[in-house]
């Protein structure tokens, strides 16, 4: 039954109806009734994992995210992840969380990735990691392709929260289930290939007012280009870096 997974669909959808916000679904019918798949989100909000989780929870089915370790530093956000059978990872030894997922996929759950690993400051799809793939190969269950767009208006890398009352759409869309080949590179290539037309279908359809930050450069947007967006990021691993120098050096 899981108490506080139910709590929590209950208590989500209702606070996401408060803020203003309005989901809308797109491909629902390809999301399995039973049996195990890798759901692959593009990332560009703090927040997509909620419209994510509510598409699936649409088909009555529960998504079993994977999250950076570092989050179950936070104690209450370590006893949700313990109880809604969150999966962490540490990205710096990586292999446990790989074979928790795996085991939970043959189980006939759901899991979800972020192949692109952090958010893209562009919101164009980045390079992506191959653990879905190779999760959904050793698993043998197919990949399903899901964009959300519009929750990075509410919080996202960069810019202030907005989290209130807000009449801020956002989409949902499921693309068609991939079977993975065996060829890892080809069907990881494959997998951005189908998310970035899903994404561009999804971009159009959605109003994107000249200048906004949280459009996209190629729409007209203030984003930055994926270059800038390159640049930042490795600029934030830089300074991450220098602290977590500055820290140990501390410590010492």
């Amino acid at each position: 039954m899981e108490p506080v997974f139910r709590t929590l669909e209950f208590a989500v959808p209702a606070v996401v109806a408060m803020s203003g916000s309005r989901v809308s679904y797109e491909g629902l019918e390809h999301i399995p009734e039973r049996g195990g798949a890798v759901v692959a989100i593009n990332h560009t909000s703090y927040i997509d994992w909620i419209p994510a989780a509510m598409a699936t929870y649409q088909r009555r089915r529960r998504l079993r995210f994977m999250i950076k370790e570092e989050m179950t530093h936070v104690p209450v956000v370590r006893w949700i992840i313990k109880q809604s059978g969150t999966i962490p990872v540490d990205r710096t030894a990586g292999a446990g969380a790989y074979a928790v997922a795996v085991e939970r996929l043959r189980a006939g759950e759901i899991v979800g990735v972020y192949p692109e690993a952090t958010i893209s400051r562009s919101f164009e799809l980045k390079e992506f990691k191959t653990g879905a793939v190779r999760m959904a190969l050793e698993a043998d269950v197919p990949i399903l392709p899901m964009i959300v767009w519009g929750a990075h208006r509410r919080w996202t890398k960069d810019h202030p929260r907005k989290l209130g009352r807000a009449r801020i759409p956002i989409t949902v869309k499921i693309g068609e289930p991939l079977w993975p080949t065996g060829r890892v590179d080809d069907d990881n290539a494959k997998l951005r290939e189908v998310m970035t037309a899903m994404l561009y279908e999804v971009q159009e359809a959605y109003d994107h007012p000249r200048g906004a930050f949280w459009v996209p450069r190629r729409l007209g947007g203030s984003a930055p280009t994926p270059e800038e967006a390159a640049a930042l990021d490795q600029a934030e691993l830089a300074e991450r870096a220098r602290k977590r120098a500055l820290r140990e050096a501390r410590s010492r």
